[in-house]
């Protein structure tokens, strides 16, 4: 059992940048945490990820301008040079074993946290 809970989201220009943030209740362990993202209509859609050993994986759609860190409790995402594609509930993962783009792969998640983006 694992809690998750994100913050940071809110409204913001293109171009703009923003710190999401990634509260995780325990000590437990992962192989690797991500963000995903969700558009209504859409499916839920891989972001970032980052495993225990500090090894880092982006969709390309935000390579070069988001950046996933983590700690033992907290992971966070630096999102800069925002485009208008990128409003999105942005959604915090654990548990993730194998194929850390998988939303399959990750037994837990936090509620999101809404990120609107505007041209």
């Amino acid at each position: 059992q694992v809690d998750l809970v994100e913050s940071g989201g809110g409204p913001v220009q293109a171009g703009d940048s923003l710190k999401l943030s990634c509260k995780v209740s325990g000590t437990q362990m992962y192989y690797a945490m991500g963000w995903f993202r969700q558009t209504p209509g859409k499916e839920r859609e891989f972001v970032a990820a980052i495993t225990w050993t500090g090894g880092m994986t982006y969709a390309d759609s935000v390579r070069g301008r988001f950046t996933v860190s983590r700690d033992k409790n907290s992971m966070w995402l630096q999102m800069d040079r925002l485009k208008p594609e990128d409003t999105a509930v942005y959604y915090c993962a654990a548990g993730a074993t194998l194929g850390v783009v998988d939303k399959d792969s990750y037994d837990a998640w936090g509620p999101g946290t809404r990120v609107t983006v505007s041209s």
